[in-house]
């Protein structure tokens, strides 16, 4: 932890209103970044991609429920995995009371992995979630977006994350992607966010920014070393 320097009220307050300056330099250009982000290009998905759910099998079209775009959550959760992955849990909880807010924007969440539907569910039901969680486990959904990928992929050396800026050699990644849906019923994809891009979907990260420590990983043999399941710690 840095030893701050300590100051009377009056040279704290004079210090906080400079660096406000910052911050809302940063606010303005994060506002511009997510109007470029909502003008990129879409491009539309041509297969059905049949989900299993707890209603039964859906198509990805289905899973917008009645509105017109759709977040899906890419959740780390292989076939014969006992556990969901620590960090998508970490972000799920943050996610879980989320959705109602969404569907009063015309928004749909959703999450996905590729794990059989019982595993998912009694998964679900150990962590307290209530969010839709969907199997895509025999399709190929989750290795069209590049989040599950087969034992030939993994043997070969290239980037295969992150738009193939990355290499991961794990069997599942994270990610996260948004999709649209037009009066006709095409579905659109219009953005997927890996890696660090997914933080700024994660408000406990953010609230850590905010404390003296910060997230406090330095010193840990890997960013989320410290992580544990909410009922594991």
């Amino acid at each position: 932890m840095t030893t701050r320097k300590t100051v009377s009220r009056a040279e704290w307050l004079a210090a906080r209103k400079e660096f406000m300056q910052r911050e809302k330099a940063f606010t303005r250009e994060r506002d511009a970044l997510s109007s470029a982000r909502r003008e990129l290009p879409r491009w539309q998905v041509d297969k059905a991609y049949e989900l299993t759910g707890e209603g039964g099998t859906r198509t990805l079209a289905d899973l917008f429920d009645g509105c017109s775009q759709l977040i899906v959550q890419h959740f780390m959760f292989g076939p014969d995995w006992q556990d969901g992955c620590p960090s998508c849990s970490f972000w799920a909880d943050g996610y879980n009371g989320t959705i109602a807010h969404l569907n009063a924007r015309d928004i749909n969440m959703v999450a996905v992995s590729n794990a059989p539907l019982q595993s998912l569910q009694t998964y679900k039901q150990r962590m307290g979630w209530t969010f839709p969680w969907y199997s895509s486990m025999g399709t190929d959904f989750n290795y069209d977006f590049a989040v599950s990928f087969t034992a030939e992929q993994l043997e070969r050396e290239d980037n295969n994350y992150n738009f193939g800026t990355q290499r991961f050699n794990g069997q599942e990644a994270p990610g996260m992607s948004v999709f649209e849906r037009d009066s006709n019923g095409a579905v659109f994809h219009t953005y997927s966010a890996y890696s660090r891009g997914l933080d700024m979907f994660n408000a406990t990260y953010h609230y850590m920014d905010a404390v003296p420590k910060g997230r406090d990983e330095d010193g840990l043999p890997f960013t989320m070393a410290w992580l544990r399941r909410r009922d594991s710690y």
